[in-house]
């Protein structure tokens, strides 16, 4: 194979490597001479571009998708004890932010095949304690929104889209994200639209974005580029105790191009989807299920099951082997309950997910990024092939 299978890593292929191009740079270094560095006016413009994208009438910047996970949890209203339902295979961060927030998660299994949350499992876990579901469209698939709309409805529940993984994605015509009641977006590195770090919150009630502003800058009551620009300096109050959370304009200046070009990078992703397809259909080992009817999937990730059984070869040989070919790959992800905090505290047996622990337990994620070359892709292939069938 071209890629050489060496001690050196000056060749090795970067698992989710972003595509950064020259506008970015040169909107960075803008931002750098200007001397606004902290959230300011190119804040806003992402804001104001991203929300336009995605047809909300609201959207605040923030500099985590787990940070917008955790305020989105607080302005809905959860109190201390009150349960939330998500899914057993997303990161930890998705979990994280509803303890940190007072909550209780309460886990629902997977849909094997669309590896998404089952409205089904999510029916089965909803008491009285139940305030809200937080769905994650994984690997940038779609859930089945109508099933999940309906049952947040009939019982009263705040929806939050965790779309850390589905810029791009739509379901029946409608864009993923516009669903919910809040829904956030994580612009991480490895994501299909990147800043850094970053993420963004987004919502149709003017009453949860003029909270989440607050909560995002200490719980001030005006944010820094209106107390600091020209029109005059304005003082603030602090309404309650809020959190570090804003994002700085050295993020957006990559976020305001990378959203420019997010069309662009998708079609090369489903391009580099379909390759690998064709290129593994022969093989034993699971390919991702197909986007669903009338759906767009955003090809964020593209996962595949080694069952050792099928294949001669575990899932963890397999990630070294492709290691040792200098190739980066990811595990999206080990199920929640198989850490060992989760269960310690909650009392999780992976056995009680079985859907998500096989799954988990099974999966790799080879790269899938606008940043790969013809010859990278080919590399992928070859050595993914030479590997399952040596």
């Amino acid at each position: 194979m071209s890629r050489q299978l060496s001690d050196s890593r000056d060749n090795f292929l970067v698992f989710g490597a972003p595509c950064i191009e020259q506008p970015e740079i040169d909107e960075v270094v803008s931002c750098m001479q200007s001397a606004w560095l902290g959230t300011g006016p190119k804040v806003a413009r992402f804001e104001e571009e991203f929300k336009s994208y995605k047809h909300t009438a609201h959207a605040v910047a923030v500099n985590s998708c787990t940070a917008a996970l955790h305020l989105s949890i607080l302005v809905a209203g959860l109190k201390p004890g009150d349960e939330v339902i998500t899914t057993p295979l997303t990161f930890c961060a998705t979990v994280n932010a509803i303890i940190h927030a007072g909550g209780t998660p309460v886990l629902a299994d997977v849909d094997p095949d669309t590896m998404n949350i089952d409205p089904a499992e999510v029916e089965k876990k909803i008491n009285h304690r139940t305030k809200a579901i937080i769905p994650v469209h994984f690997a940038g698939r779609p859930c089945n929104m109508n099933a999940l709309c309906r049952i947040a409805r009939e019982n009263e529940l705040v929806l939050i889209e965790d779309c850390a993984h589905a810029i791009e994605a739509e379901y029946h015509g409608k864009k993923i994200g516009t669903f919910g009641d809040l829904s956030c977006f994580s612009f991480y590195v490895t994501k299909n639209l990147v800043t850094g770090e970053g993420g963004m919150i987004l919502t149709n009630e003017k009453e949860y974005a003029d909270r989440l502003k607050i909560l995002a800058l200490h719980g001030m009551s005006s944010d820094a580029w209106s107390r600091f620009s020209d029109e005059g300096y304005k003082h603030y109050m602090v309404t309650e105790p809020g959190f570090k959370y804003n994002m700085m304009d050295l993020q957006a200046a990559i976020g305001i191009h990378q959203l420019k070009r997010i069309e662009s990078y998708w079609k090369r992703r489903k391009e580099i989807w379909n390759l690998y397809n064709r290129a593994f259909n022969e093989l034993p080992i699971t390919l991702p299920a197909q986007a669903d009817a009338d759906t767009r999937h955003a090809y964020h990730l593209y996962p595949v099951l080694i069952d050792e059984k099928q294949t001669g070869i575990s899932r963890d040989a397999f990630l070294s082997a492709m290691n040792d070919r200098n190739i980066g790959t990811g595990v999206h992800y080990l199920s929640i309950p198989e850490h060992p905090y989760y269960q310690k505290t909650f009392g999780w047996i992976p056995e009680d997910y079985p859907h998500a622990m096989k799954i988990g337990r099974k999966t790799v994620s080879l790269p899938l990024s606008a940043k790969l070359s013809d010859k990278d892709i080919e590399d992928v292939i070859v050595a993914a092939r030479k590997i399952v069938l040596k």
